[in-house]
């Protein structure tokens, strides 16, 4: 009671918060180039550009076609995904959309 931990505020991460600002930071160019194509071309989300990339190793159509690394971005995808929602954010909010 008088000696609970203090909580962590949970509120919209912004380009400043340290820890955001630092995954972001470690982006190389294809983690880059996958969150842009998420928000340009999937409506913001990974789902669809997961199925498309799973379409395209599999031969059935897909919609875009994306570098031939096929398995590392839907590995990047994952990972990335994974930050989004432990963190409560949009990655496409802090990568510079070139």
């Amino acid at each position: 009671m008088g000696n609970a931990p203090e909580q962590k505020e949970k509120g919209p991460k912004t380009p400043f918060d340290p820890v955001v600002r630092e995954f972001v930071d470690r982006l190389d160019d294809e983690h880059k180039m996958l969150v842009i194509l998420k928000a340009q071309l999937y409506g913001g989300r990974w789902e669809p550009m997961l199925d498309d990339l799973q379409n395209r190793l599999d031969g059935k159509p897909y919609i875009f076609k994306l570098a031939n690394r096929i398995s590392d971005d839907i590995d990047r995808i994952r990972r990335m995904k994974a930050f989004e929602t432990e963190q409560g954010v949009d990655l496409a909010e802090f990568v510079e959309l070139t």
